[in-house]
């Protein structure tokens, strides 16, 4: 009976350092690492909700940089992200920024749609144009309001 505690002891003891392992790998190699050369940029936005720091910056669906920083703009009470993409993209000066989701319970990151300017973002530069994130239950909220309001006879037409 003792010997028989003592290997269940022992495997629990290999089970959970085999899952902190696992876990060690995935914090180092989760693909979240923030791009070390490059080149700084700014942008703000209306919303950022699910956005943090370590998100991915996207042109064409491709990574391209990371989010560094989030904060508020005292002034015009903008969320403004800080993002660090690589130097040689040459981003030009009209590129835009929006916030999009992986997916229906994805995380979120930021694309950069390249404009056709000549000049280009130096480093330090801002993303003027941009576009926050798209709350879902925002869009759900609506939807059932029009719906209700359609089927209660408001929607605006006569009924005959």
């Amino acid at each position: 009976m003792k010997g028989r505690n003592l290997a269940e002891v022992m495997m629990g003891a290999v089970v959970l350092a085999a899952a902190a392992l696992f876990l060690g790998y995935a914090i180092l190699h989760g693909g979240r690492a923030p791009v070390a050369a490059g080149i700084t940029l700014t942008a703000a936005f209306d919303r950022v909700d699910g956005l943090a720091e370590g998100a991915d910056v996207r042109i064409g669906g491709v990574k391209v940089g990371s989010v560094t920083g989030l904060a508020i703009d005292p002034q015009s009470f903008q969320a403004v992200a800080t993002l660090r993409v690589r130097s040689d993209l040459r981003l030009p000066r009209d590129s835009s920024a929006e916030i999009q989701s992986e997916g229906l319970l994805g995380g979120r990151y930021v694309a950069i749609v390249p404009g056709g300017a000549e000049a280009v973002l130096a480093d330090g530069g801002r993303i003027t144009e941009t576009q926050g994130s798209i709350s879902l239950e925002s869009l759900l909220g609506r939807f059932i309001f029009s719906v209700t309001q359609m089927n209660s006879g408001g929607g605006g037409e006569a009924r005959r």
